[in-house]
């Protein structure tokens, strides 16, 4: 049984014939750059995720005054790895940035916690769906997928039960 590990470009992103957890597959942030709009600084992040063929990242704009998670641009910066989609976005210009800033504001989304709890449902189902293939295919054994797939259904009813705090909430 050979499998995958998770730096490779493409694949199901299996490592040592285990699958990752699904907090290894979660989303990280790098900073990008401060930028200055209107006399207030935001920071500038890149959130990156495998999606089992690329790296996909988002920049995100947050107040640097106030500590949030910010906004997302909903245009996407992919790479072959990590390190290519932050090389990517530090090559965006101040001026690139603004554009993307402002678009990011345009398209803002009233309720961002909802959002972001859909977008975590999303990844996990996603990522469900992977171990559940990988597993029928006989890339994994079916106790340690197993074990998998009851984790990441015990981490979905988490936030479908969070999902009524943050229903029709702004912000």
């Amino acid at each position: 049984m050979t499998a995958l590990d998770a730096t490779q470009p493409r694949g199901t992103p299996f490592r040592h014939g285990a699958p990752l957890m699904a907090e290894q597959l979660g989303t990280a942030r790098h900073h990008i750059a401060s930028l200055e709009v209107d006399g207030k600084t935001f920071n500038v992040s890149l959130k990156t995720a495998y999606d089992g063929i690329e790296h996909i990242g988002r920049l995100w704009f947050a107040d640097a005054s106030t500590g949030e998670t910010g906004i997302p641009d909903h245009g996407a910066i992919p790479g072959r790895t990590v390190d290519e989609a932050i090389s990517l976005a530090q090559r965006l210009t101040n001026d690139d940035l603004m554009r993307r800033f402002h678009r990011a504001h345009a398209e803002k989304r009233r309720y961002v916690k909802l959002r972001r709890n859909v977008d975590e449902i999303l990844a996990k189902v996603k990522y469900m769906n992977r171990v559940a293939v990988s597993m029928r295919g006989g890339m994994l054994d079916n106790e340690g997928a197993g074990q998998e797939l009851e984790l990441i259904t015990k981490q979905l009813q988490d936030i479908v039960t969070r999902l009524k705090d943050v229903a029709g909430v702004e912000g």
